[in-house]
Order: C-alpha cells, then structure tokens, then sequence
C-alpha cells in the first residue's frame, strides 16, 4: 500500500503525544503565548497535530482554529477537544491550498512544520496563502530546524528512537529510525519501524517510509520566502526567544508582518 502523502499516519499519528511527554514546559508554547498576546486575536495554529497549543490555547480563551493536512491526527484532535468539552474550528487541508472561511491576527506554525512542505512552489504558494489569510498588521512565525549539525554523518542507521509504555493497554511500544541527507537538494529521507508488544509478545510491527521527507533550510531562504511573500519587518530569533539569532543556531525563529 503506498505512503498517503500527509507525514503523520497510522502508528506515527496514534503515538505522536505518548513519545513527546508532557509539552506544558516546552519554550515555544510561551514563545508562541507571547507573540500572540502582542499580535492579538483571532489565532490559526497551521499544523495543530493532535492539538498540543491549540486545545491549551483554546481553554485560555484564545480565539483559535486550527488546521492541519493529516485527517488522522485531526481526528485524535478531535477526539482530545471533546473529552475536555472543547469545540476548535479544525480544518483538513495543506499549507499550500488553504483557503479558510476566515482572516487572521497571528497565523502560528509550530513544530517546524512548515519544512514538511518540500517542493519550493510549494512552500512559495504556502507564503502567499499566509500572507493572504492574515488581516492587514496580522503576524506570521515559524521555527525553523537545522537536519543535521556540521560534521554530522549524512546517514544515520537504525536506531532506537523511543521506547514507551502504553497505559490503556500496558503494551510496550518501540520505535526505530533511520535517515539520510542529502545536502545538495537540503532534502532528508526516512524510515521508521514501530513495534508493539504485550507480555513478551509481538502484537504488531509497522513500517514507514518517506524519500524525501523533510527539507532543511538556512536562516536566508525562508527570510527570502517572507520577503517575496510581501511580509515586512521581518526578524529572526535564536530558539524560541527574542534574543537575535546567530549563524551557530541549529533553531531559529522567524516573524514577519501582513502590510
């Protein structure tokens, strides 16, 4: 069966939140609670996943939608909203053919989403598309992350990558990855293997494949996507602050504002 051509799916969807904890700590969700304090309302969480800021921002009363192009993690969304008797607009649709019923104050893609968009029309017609849905003022940030740091192998072989227990079910789940870059295209190409099991038994094995799966870009390329977007006073942060970045930094931050 081929690969559905949205990242997150199957075991990668169903075990996204149980092999990343518990985000309330993570810097960006305070980085991303600042901007939009400044920025202002309403909100749209591009790439929202299982909801991780979007249900949080939502039960602080923040005017937010969110929007994401796997049906599956909207699901789990979904599913997250009403067992905290939430009701979020969610939208099933890619960065590059958004077209939403409404406009927006602060447009948010976290996770370094935004790298998942690899052909550079594509990621070119994502920009347009941002710039388009937000009010004139309205405020657009993305992180971005380096694939690798200098001196890094190109290939890394299969390794464990995440081990956790599931507690409806008390199974074991494993999860093996792999990867190649390649720097000439700035492409990384993937593959995952998940295991299941329950007393010492294998119950399932699932297997991933994405060639290419991610791209990587330098802190001038997506400052060039914003400038040609039309966006304006554009900056780019180290991590998830407001402190400048430097050319050492492996994640960056960049904001830029709708005319």
């Amino acid at each position: 069966m081929p690969e559905p051509e949205y990242e997150y799916q199957r075991m990668g969807a169903q075990t996204w939140d149980l092999f990343r904890g518990e985000p309330s700590n993570w810097e960006d969700r305070f980085f991303f609670h600042e901007i939009i304090q400044e920025s202002g309302q309403p909100v749209l969480d591009v790439g929202c996943g299982t909801g991780r800021l979007l249900l949080d921002y939502f039960s602080q009363d923040i005017d937010i939608d969110g929007m994401d192009n796997s049906p599956e993690m909207l699901n789990l969304c979904r599913q997250k909203a009403m067992a905290l008797g939430l009701q979020p607009a969610l939208f099933e649709c890619s960065m590059e053919t958004m077209n939403l019923p409404r406009h927006y104050q602060t447009i948010i893609v976290p996770s370094s989403s935004f790298q998942l968009v690899l052909d550079p029309l594509c990621a070119h017609n994502a920009m347009k598309r941002f710039y388009k849905h937000l009010i004139p003022g309205g405020i657009l940030v993305m992180p971005f992350m380096l694939l690798r740091k200098r001196g890094d192998p190109l290939e890394s072989p299969w390794r464990l990558t995440g081990e956790k227990n599931r507690s409806e079910d008390n199974a074991t789940i494993r999860r093996w990855s792999s990867s190649r870059y390649d720097p000439q295209t700035q492409l990384e190409h993937t593959e995952e293997r998940y295991e299941v099991f329950r007393d010492g038994v294998t119950i399932t094995n699932e297997y991933h494949a994405r060639s290419p799966a991610t791209r990587e870009y330098s802190q001038s390329q997506p400052q060039d996507l914003y400038v040609k977007a039309g966006f304006v006073d554009i900056y780019i942060f180290k991590e998830f602050s407001r402190i400048p970045a430097s050319a050492e930094d492996d994640i960056f931050s960049i904001t830029g504002r709708r005319l």
